[in-house]
């Protein structure tokens, strides 16, 4: 039985057995189309897959996480999200997400709108690509530079953002669904451990699609936060609301000057482009990150988002 039938079978909600999810941990050679890049063949896991021994690293904190992402993720789709897939060092695994997806291996399941982002510059392709309520999912360490800079950009563009990876965990905040393994093995990531959490999310994520319930959940916000103003998903809404000018601060990514002598810039955030001044933060560059408040840029942040 190959791992496409075990993540796409009758499992119970609360995920597949013990024999199942060994078995699941082996990954099937997919092919799958890029953005920017070639048509690209590999067999994800072939070094082996979870260890007999134990569970694949599937905590009870993390199996809590990776339901809360399911439910984010199936409600962006709902709300027709494109699900963007990246993994720099690891190009085969944004290859058979994006498969898993489009691809369902069941008879019933919807096809679900997923692309693998291979290219040589995600950054940009994303962001030409990408919508408002769509969703960028992430495999990668924690340290990656190109992972860092499309998950600090999201918010900027409206997408949601998960991030699965093992060893040393990314800063909080830093998305909002972190799916972790915390063993630092460097060779995990081309075992079936990973394959094993996105193939859970795909299950899980169609599982929580066939709830009417779903239907009657409150909205998600591009920002991540539901109509009603509570926090959703894992990152920290900055800041609040001003007690003066009932203005919050957001983040922005800077995408044209109007020139210099005008002290203003047009800026790309969750809710459309804007015109900002720029004068408190001035000089800025295209593709900087800056903090708006009241339509004013007040803080330009660092590489480190700082």
């Amino acid at each position: 039985m190959s791992a496409l039938a075990v993540a796409s079978g009758d499992g119970a909600v609360t995920g597949c057995s013990r024999e199942a999810r060994r078995e699941l941990a082996g990954a099937p050679e997919v092919t799958a189309g890029a953005v920017g890049g070639a048509t690209e063949s590999a067999e994800v896991g072939a070094t082996g897959g979870v260890d007999s021994a134990d569970d694949g690293g599937l905590t009870e904190d993390l199996a809590a996480d990776l339901a809360a992402a399911s439910l984010a993720l199936a409600r962006r789709f709902a709300g027709g999200a494109t699900l963007w897939c990246l993994s720099p060092a690891w190009g085969p695994h944004a290859h058979h997400i994006a498969v898993e997806f489009v691809h369902p291996a069941v008879v019933g399941k919807p096809a679900l709108p997923a692309v693998a982002v291979t290219g040589p510059d995600p950054v940009a392709m994303i962001r030409l690509a990408a919508r408002p309520g769509d969703v960028v999912l992430a495999v990668a360490a924690a340290d990656d530079p190109v992972t860092r800079s499309v998950l600090r950009r999201a918010p900027a563009w409206g997408t949601g953002t998960i991030w699965i990876g093992s060893g040393p965990r990314p800063p909080a905040g830093a998305a909002d669904h972190v799916l972790w393994l915390d063993d630092p093995d460097p060779p995990l990531p081309a075992t079936g451990r990973f394959v094993l959490l996105y193939h859970l999310l795909w299950e899980l994520a169609h599982l929580c699609l066939e709830h009417t319930c779903l239907e009657h959940t409150a909205v998600l916000h591009p920002s991540g936060r539901e109509q009603d103003g509570r926090e959703q998903d894992g990152r920290e809404q900055d800041g609040g609301t001003c007690v003066t000018c009932g203005d919050e601060g957001r983040l922005g990514e800077v995408i044209a000057q109007q020139g210099p002598a005008d002290g203003l810039a047009l800026v790309r955030t969750a809710t459309g482009v804007e015109l900002v001044s720029i004068l408190p933060v001035d000089p800025v560059t295209i593709g900087d990150l800056v903090l708006i408040h009241a339509a004013t840029a007040i803080t330009r942040l660092d590489q480190d988002g700082a």
